[in-house]
């Protein structure tokens, strides 16, 4: 039991009753007067220029009210996603969009509207791209490129390099776009006991974000007003602004609810500008709703992997080497960096004496590649923890104490910073996490069940882990005492479902004592005068967002020490607050309220009601502060706290299986993870997240899978049946969950994300309990399907080759 106010305890998010009565309103159910609905032309083809567009019939037919191409839309910077386009390089890329007074007349028209294509080559396998002569996704002459870091390019390799290896079944490496290593890789593998040397394949997967990315907006009193369906609140206003062509203060952002993202709604992103474009254009607002196979296109995917992995382990179990390429199928425009965590999180998680990390982002004819849950690093628990499993099995150990035999403590280096320096994390307390799972869950006797057969049916027992970096640093909180002494929090945070803006909202509340019923969320709307935060991805709200939100209620705090001390004499180190008045601690009858030390700050002006602010905060922090400016007592302030290194968020997970030989399925059994979460903010919360992580875990393991056909590059998966993600009859009658609750040091509060790496140790706990079943036998690649096991077992070859991609 902590001794905090708020912090650990229950509570009830403000907003949850909205959600479970159904008046929690999202992106498509605002209404503005005169509202038309606008539908997307989207390409049929994995790669074409459009010709010539002929929409004379179209616009002439009743109820359409006008169009726009990508010559309406400013294009954004070269690779990147654009909102409409003259190229489309993937099925189901937008080219026109059509406004009319209903959808079913959008419809119609855009059936009318006849475009003449010119097919190009296209290609869906990344190392098609790289093989000289080989076919490019983009028709700009680039078939690489990164975010941040790698610029547009080109790379193939030699004809060399394919030859020298089996086709499709043996990575071929050549030159790298990018490589780092530490420690003398060859002269560690020549100690080691066992080495293996594997090809991976790991699937892409969509982000099945149960609310599509609809958004309407519309144009009033010179500025542009949008509703949208976003992770973050504050990180994508200018982002947004900057698409449309505006100044921040020019964009109304409005998306206080969201129904998933999981990383696709991170940000801003390209098809939002479509309805604001359009709505400038015919002058009405415009709600743009997207259907089910739309989101599939437009709603982004994993990356996917190809590689190779080669690890050494010593006689004890000690990972002394590990030499990794990975190959990344980026989709058809500018990705996210998966490919370089895969690298950061082995190095930290395992911590070999020497590694080489070798990568290189490939353009294909796919949808956006974005971050999902755990980029990089989950995709790098699936392939590696079935290979720890081998080596456990091999070397006669135990397969926990072998993973804490490898695992970090505080203070362990972990991935390649931009300096060329491991960067250290300040706690890292996964070896907790297995004890006390092994504990919860029964390790020892459960281990003895394992390969116990019932028929056909065969028990698998697994564990696994996963690691995600926890937090950032740098961002601003605000927060204002009006005068009848409530406690206003203004936070940036997007309502993305984990109640993380009012989780860490709870810090301000509990440095100033203040009653939960007593504070006001301000959020999900630009007008509410929100500060500059960092956006709702990579588990980084806990430990950020208590940061900013500590400094605030810092400078609030010493405000009302410094207001009590003027107005009742001594100093400010004098006197405490209660949560409803500051006091005198010696004579505790001589106190000032809230309220009345709100009208002190407005009456004394400058720092105290937002008239004098930090020299260092953002602007965007500056503007509301000052639009708040002589409403209260203002605390303001930046994220100045040290930074210790990169905060970390580690999981682990059990799980207890059957596998049927004869029809490949599997049913779990029990299923137990424990994370590594630093103070829990939220107890019921952090119950919840965890459950959520296994399940999208169980979906990533064995099941969900992204597929093209490669002779006409058109898209098997269009509806959520061709792309199942776990549902209740794939789960374990009951999922539970514990957590280690250990203050992370570089936090005023101890806290720190945990939300991706759930995902992670759940998907690689069940392949390594599939693996079990079997035997001992990996497959390297993911999703595990039922075909897979069964030709196994029947002693059948495969039907795909090792390094087959996008074709499962």
């Amino acid at each position: 039991m902590n001794n905090f106010k708020h912090i650990g305890k229950d509570f009830i998010p403000h907003d949850v009753v909205a959600k479970v009565t159904g008046t929690a309103k999202y992106a498509e159910d605002f209404r503005a007067d005169g509202m038309v609905f606008c539908r997307l032309l989207t390409s049929p083809m994995p790669h074409a220029r459009v010709k010539h567009i002929d929409a004379a019939d179209a616009l002439k037919m009743e109820g359409v009210l006008g169009m726009i191409t990508a010559d309406d839309i400013p294009a954004g910077p070269p690779g990147f996603a654009p909102s409409l386009t003259k190229e489309p390089m993937y099925v189901g890329e937008p080219i026109l969009a059509v406004a009319a007074l209903s959808e079913q007349a959008a419809e119609d028209a855009i059936a009318a509207i006849k475009i003449d294509y010119e097919p190009l080559p296209f290609t869906h396998d990344p190392l098609e791209s790289l093989f000289p002569g080989g076919k490019d996704a983009r028709g700009d002459g680039s078939n690489i490129g990164m975010l941040v870091g790698l610029p547009m390019g080109k790379l193939k390799w030699s004809a060399a390099d394919f030859a020298r290896v089996k086709s499709g079944e043996e990575m071929p490496m050549g030159k790298p776009a990018e490589e780092w290593k530490f420690g003398d890789v060859e002269a560690e593998f020549k100690k080691c006991k066992v080495v293996y040397e594997e090809r991976f394949v790991t699937a892409s997967l969509a982000h099945h974000s149960m609310e599509p990315r609809s958004c309407m907006a519309y144009w009033q009193n010179g500025k542009c007003f949008v509703h949208a369906s976003l992770q973050s609140q504050s990180f994508s206003h200018p982002i947004l602004a900057q698409m449309l062509g505006l100044k921040p203060e020019e964009v109304v952002l409005i998306a206080e609810y969201c129904g998933g993202g999981f990383g696709s709604k991170g940000a801003a992103y390209p098809c939002m500008a479509i309805p604001a474009y359009m709505s400038k254009k015919i002058g009405k607002p415009v709600m743009m709703r997207i259907s089910r196979a739309e989101e599939y296109y437009l709603g982004s995917a994993r990356n996917a992997f190809q590689g190779n992995l080669k690890v050494g382990f010593d006689a004890s179990g000690k990972l002394l080497a590990v030499d990794v390429f990975v190959v990344q199928d980026n989709g058809a425009h500018i990705s996210f960096w998966d490919y370089r965590q895969l690298g950061d999180a082995l190095a930290l998680v395992y911590q070999p004496h020497a590694m080489r990390w070798r990568g290189t982002p490939v353009f294909t004819n796919a949808p956006t590649r974005t971050a999902q849950r755990g980029p990089g690093q989950n995709q790098l628990a699936c392939i590696m923890e079935p290979l720890v499993d081998r080596a456990a099995r091999e070397l006669k150990l135990d397969r926990v104490e072998i993973r804490k035999h490898n695992n970090p403590v505080n203070g362990a280096l972990g991935g390649m910073g931009p300096d060329g320096k491991r960067i250290p994390v300040p706690s890292a307390y996964i070896r907790e996490a297995f004890d006390k799972g092994s504990a919860k869950f029964n390790w020892a006797e459960r281990m003895k069940r394992s390969g116990q057969k019932n028929g056909p049916r065969v028990t698998g027992i697994g564990v696994g882990q996963a690691f995600h970096p926890a937090g950032f640093a740098g961002f601003d909180g605000l927060v204002c005492i009006t005068t009848d002494g409530k406690l206003h929090i203004h936070t940036g945070v997007g309502n993305l479902g984990t109640f993380s803006h009012s989780g860490t909202a709870r810090i301000a509340a509990e440095v100033l004592k203040v009653d939960w019923d007593n504070c006001i969320i301000e959020r999900g709307d630009s007008r509410k005068n929100l500060p500059w935060n960092i956006g709702q991805f990579g588990s980084n709200t806990s430990y950020t967002m208590t940061r900013t939100n500590y400094v605030a209620a810092q400078d609030a705090l010493a405000k009302l020490k410094d207001i009590a001390a003027k107005d009742l004499g001594g100093k400010p180190e004098d006197y405490d607050v209660d949560g409803a008045k500051v006091f005198a601690r010696a004579n505790p009858s001589k106190s000032l309220s809230y309220g009345d030390a709100a009208k002190r700050a407005i009456a004394l002006g400058g720092k105290f009601d937002g008239h004098e602010l930090p020299a260092d905060i953002n602007p965007m922090t500056r503007t509301s502060a000052t639009a708040l400016a002589g409403t209260g007592l203002i605390g303001v302030a930046k994220d100045n706290l040290p930074w210790t290194g990169q905060p970390s968020a580690f999981a682990a997970c059990f799980i207890e299986i059957e596998l049927d030989t004869e029809t490949g399925m599997h049913r779990i059994v029990d299923l137990l993870s424990v994370a590594d979460c630093g103070t829990v903010i939220h107890p019921m919360g952090i119950q919840t997240q965890i459950k959520g992580g296994a399940v999208q875990g169980i979906g990533m393991a064995t099941l969900e899978r992204l597929v093209f056909d490669p002779q006409n590059g058109l898209p098997a998966n269009v509806g959520l049946h061709q792309q199942k993600p776990a549902s209740y009859l794939d789960l374990p009658t009951e999922m539970h969950t514990d957590v280690v609750d250990k203050p992370d040091p570089s936090n005023p509060v101890g806290a720190k994300g945990i939300g991706e790496p759930l995902l992670g140790a759940s998907a690689s706990a069940l392949l390594c309990a599939i693996s079990d079943a079997m035997g001992g036998h990996v497959f390297n690649r993911t999703p595990v399907l039922p075909d897979m096991i069964v030709n196994h077992f029947a002693g059948r070859p495969q039907p795909r080759k090792a390094l087959s991609i996008n074709t499962q």
